[in-house]
């Protein structure tokens, strides 16, 4: 009698007879070979389509971030021949690229660049009886020179864009109406010298103005202008003098948008910030040495609060006045060191889009910066000649002019000078207003010159501390629990969990995201002190109740169902959670001062916040228990019985069985599990989004929130521009999500492969 033959009738009883082969019709043989055949074409069919939809999405998301590698580009889009001979001391075009306007030491010139001819010329009376000297460009429309009989004069050159809409036809005509006029000229300093260096900013209370009468003497007027009761206007015009001779000659000068500072820059490279509310008795706010060579150039970058400083060797920089660390002290201080020109620098002129600025040097050289990044992101070369230079209106063009009145524009393709490069999305960056180089994220701001901050990091920290805290949370309960109950816990005890927990994981995500921000978070910050006593009293009583379990009789023990004795710990755990309760509250009025929010700010400078990472701990790891708990269990059932049946023969016990046998043997499983939880909780949106503060921070606090990459895309997608940078950047966000949790799988399956070898011989 065989082996198998001897062990059937020992589990029978009796003789087994031999079992008969089943002989399949045909016709069903046919017919079930075709139905497996079909059902393996169908599943695979079904992998290769899911792949595909994988690679599809990866693609759609790849062509949306490509555009933001793209490399900047300018290019000489066309010049225009005026052929008068007269350097151009500014010029300017209209947002379409069809009309602009030219200043000379002559006049004024309207021109249309598209058929290269002059619309009109406007003669200055007050440029024919004077020199100019020099040319400030101080706002979209105003020209004001200086001229060499000490006299200044406004000048406001532009366009009207007109549209109107022919209602038979149905078509839009867009009509230019020139503008050039000048106003009157005025009079600075007693003596008629030469304007070589000026400031002019007007301002709500009037006008102000600076200029160098001299090598170090300086004018400040205050111009203000009121209607009179006929409709005429009176000028009223308050003059000072001041000597700057102890900080060296005057190169430069620059007005803050309010009129009220004044900067200025000397031929030593020092840099003058002085208050001049009251132009007879100025405030000297700041002096510092800025370049090691004259400074030739200064401007505000749009926005007016981030100065740029050209000297007489090239170098360019960009200062802001700060708030030094800790102290209520402001100093002006540098920012970045953008790439040097080779040339002294003559003109700084600044895009009215965004942060971006160009700079023009003795040799014709432009380079074009971004003041956010700290980058030279352009330079065009080859144009020698070039005097005057300006950004089109709407900062995709550059129109410069030359000694010999012609000018040129160029056509600047930089669509997303904000994510230009790797350090402004993943590094620190010295921000306007900031009192040092931070990681921020904040998108939009209630004003049009706000400034993008768009780092991806505190996204990226945001998204793997929900992670963290979650799974802090998450593992011990779920692999711990699935241990018990595919070990320990009765049979029909599991049939009821074990569905029950698999339930647990079809709670839509947005409820536990309500749940937790409107009501677990009001709870954790009431009772927090007793959550953190109840980590310590629970296990503390648990261990007490197996050690009383015991000191009872044995015939008292049998009687308790195996696998049912959770239930005897409820009760344990209750009162853990009472005993918790009290103590917390009397710890917290006894050591904590009566308020553990209060003692963490005065104690450890740390501000608890309602909704924070603790309570997106509990909700999500609630939300990720089902999955590992369920994959887990079924690694841990599915190891074969005789391992278990082998380590219980050899007199270890059902613990010492579980741990040392079950548990290697499953953790292949039990590790996908985990990492499946783990690529669950990446992933997670609503639960996030409702029960954290939703603030891009880079505090890995567990007492404050956090903002994740799903979140950030799921609230600001629907307002980004379609195709702009915060769109790009958004998308450039999904494929960090994508490529985390592809990193994770793949590591996921690599050591799982690994765990399964190595336990394969058991």
């Amino acid at each position: 009698m065989t082996t198998s033959t001897h062990d059937a009738q020992v589990r029978t009883g009796g003789p087994v007879m031999p079992a008969r082969p089943v002989v399949l019709p045909v016709k069903m043989a046919r017919s079930r070979k075709w139905v497996d055949s079909g059902a393996r074409w169908f599943v695979s069919l079904g992998g290769v389509l899911i792949i595909l939809c994988i690679m599809a999405i990866l693609v759609v998301i790849l062509a949306e971030v490509y555009p933001l590698l793209l490399p900047p580009r300018a290019a000489l889009h066309r010049t225009f021949e005026s052929k008068s001979g007269v350097a151009n001391l500014a010029v300017g075009i209209d947002e379409h690229w069809d009309t602009g306007w030219m200043v000379t030491a002559r006049n004024v010139q309207l021109v249309s660049w598209r058929d290269n001819r002059i619309l009109e010329t406007l003669d200055i009376p007050a440029l024919k009886q004077a020199e100019t000297r020099t040319a400030c460009v101080v706002s979209e429309k105003l020209i004001v020179l200086g001229l060499s009989d000490g006299r200044i004069l406004p000048i406001e050159v532009g366009f009207n864009t007109e549209y109107t809409t022919d209602e038979q036809q149905g078509l839009t005509q867009r009509r230019m109406t020139p503008i050039g006029k000048s106003g009157e000229p005025l009079k600075v300093g007693k003596e008629a010298r030469p304007l070589d260096v000026l400031a002019y900013r007007p301002h709500e209370k009037g006008t102000a103005i600076a200029a160098a009468t001299g090598p170090s003497e300086l004018a400040l007027l205050n111009v203000t202008e009121k209607k009179t009761l006929m409709g005429g206007v009176t000028r009223k015009v308050k003059t000072a003098s001041h000597d700057l001779s102890k900080f060296g000659a005057i190169s430069g000068l620059l007005f803050d948008e309010h009129g009220e500072t004044l900067y200025i820059g000397t031929s030593s490279g020092r840099l003058i910030r002085w208050g001049v509310e009251d132009i007879e008795a100025p405030e000297l706010q700041g002096e510092i040495q800025a370049t090691t060579a004259g400074i030739t150039a200064m401007g505000f970058i749009y926005g007016q609060r981030t100065l740029v400083l050209g000297d007489e060797r090239g170098a360019v920089s960009t200062w802001q006045f700060v708030r030094e660390q800790g102290r209520e002290v402001f100093a002006v201080k540098k920012l970045y060191d953008f790439q040097p020109h080779e040339a002294a620098v003559k003109a700084v002129t600044a895009n009215q889009r965004n942060r971006g600025f160009a700079t023009l040097d003795a040799a014709g050289v432009i380079k074009v910066h971004y003041a956010t990044t700290g980058q030279t992101q352009l330079t065009i070369a080859g144009h020698e000649g070039l005097r005057s230079l300006a950004f089109t209106p709407k900062g995709n063009g550059l129109v410069g002019g030359d000694a010999s009145g012609n000018a040129k524009l160029f056509e600047v393709h930089n669509p997303h000078p904000e994510s230009a490069t790797w350090s402004s999305l993943f590094g620190k960056l010295w921000y306007e207003g900031y009192e040092k180089p931070e990681y921020v994220w904040q998108s939009t701001g209630g004003t049009d010159d706000f400034e993008s901050k768009l780092s991806l990091t505190p996204l990226v920290i945001g998204t793997l501390k929900g992670t963290l805290f979650a799974m802090l949370f998450a593992i011990p309960i779920a692999t711990l629990s699935a241990l018990y109950a595919s070990q320990f816990m009765h049979p029909k005890l599991k049939s009821l969990v074990k569905p029950t927990v698999e339930v647990m994981a079809a709670l839509p995500s947005v409820v536990l995201g309500f749940i937790a921000g409107l009501w677990l978070a009001p709870v954790v910050e009431r009772i927090l002190p007793s959550i953190a006593m109840a980590a310590c009293i629970v296990p503390v009583l648990i261990l007490v109740a197996l050690l009383l379990w015991r000191l009872i009789p044995i015939r008292i023990r049998t009687r308790v169902k195996p696998g049912t004795e959770v239930f005897l710990l409820v009760p344990v755990i209750l009162a853990g959670g009472l005993l918790a309760l009290v103590f917390g509250g009397v710890i917290e009025t006894g050591l904590l001062g009566g308020d553990y929010r209060l003692w963490l700010k005065n104690t450890f400078q740390i501000v608890y916040d309602q909704r924070n990472s603790i309570v997106v701990g509990f909700a999500m790891g609630f939300a990720v228990i089902p999955i590992i708990f369920t994959i887990a269990d079924d690694s841990l059932s599915n190891v074969p019985p005789h391992l278990v049946a082998g380590s219980l023969a050899l007199g270890a016990t059902r613990w010492q069985t579980a741990v040392r046998v079950v548990l290697p043997t499953a953790s292949p499983g039990i590790f996908s599990a985990i990492m499946i939880g783990f690529g669950r909780a990446v992933g997670e949106t609503m639960i996030v989004l409702m029960a954290t503060g939703n603030t891009p921070i880079t505090d890995w606090s567990p007492f404050n929130g956090f903002r994740a990459l799903s979140a950030n895309i799921a609230v600001e997608l629907p307002e980004a521009h379609e195709g702009g940078t915060l769109y790009r950047v958004l998308f450039l966000a999904a494929l960090l999500l994508f490529v985390m949790t592809f990193v994770v799988n793949t590591l996921a399956e690599v050591v799982r492969l690994r765990l399964r070898k190595r336990y394969r011989a058991i």
